[in-house]
């Protein structure tokens, strides 16, 4: 991978190199923020896509590396799992000098009309459903944006609209990557 010092014009970028002493995605870790933002616009681009390149080569080699540890262990740590009579969990065996902890984690999902029917089983029963179940209500954005004003006014007392993280994307006038 290229290093910021060996960026240069090319094809219309932008981005010239930097001397020596210009930080690196390797130094980010150590630097305030308040000290990154001050570093000129192009070398935090520069340092964008570095680091953009570098968790997206990460990303590739973990998903590699899990690959091969399951093929690894997979199968020895569903046999260990089967003679403990479990379908999920964790389980715990020694290859050389190392335990492996293999970890199959249960998820459980749940229909939810099924869930509907019983929970009005519960309440004709007379019954309270929620020392049974935790029932949640939600409306797509997208359903909600979508209704007549007459409805949505009825349910705007019961929306809070909060904001999402903020994401700042730096790329060169016009467009170009």
């Amino acid at each position: 991978m290229a290093r910021l010092t060996d960026h240069f014009t090319e094809h219309g970028d932008p981005f010239m190199p930097y001397p020596e002493n210009a930080p690196t995605p390797d130094d980010l870790t150590g630097l305030d923020p308040a000290e990154i933002a001050q570093l000129p616009v192009d070398l935090l681009a520069i340092l964008q896509r570095e680091v953009d390149e570098r968790l997206k080569q990460a990303k590739a080699a973990k998903a590699r590396l899990d690959g091969a540890l399951t093929i690894r262990y997979a199968t020895r740590a569903a046999e260990m799992r089967e003679a403990q009579e479990k379908d999920t969990g964790t389980v715990r065996f020694y290859d050389g000098d190392f335990i492996i902890v293999a970890d199959l984690p249960k998820r459980v999902e749940w229909n939810q009309d099924q869930l509907a029917a019983m929970v009005e089983r519960i309440r004709t029963a007379g019954d309270d459903p929620a020392q049974y179940v935790d029932v949640t209500y939600k409306v797509a954005e997208r359903k909600y944006a979508a209704w007549p004003d007459a409805i949505r006014a009825g349910f705007e007392p019961a929306r809070t609209v909060r904001p999402g993280a903020l994401k700042i994307e730096i790329k060169p006038e016009g467009g170009a990557q």
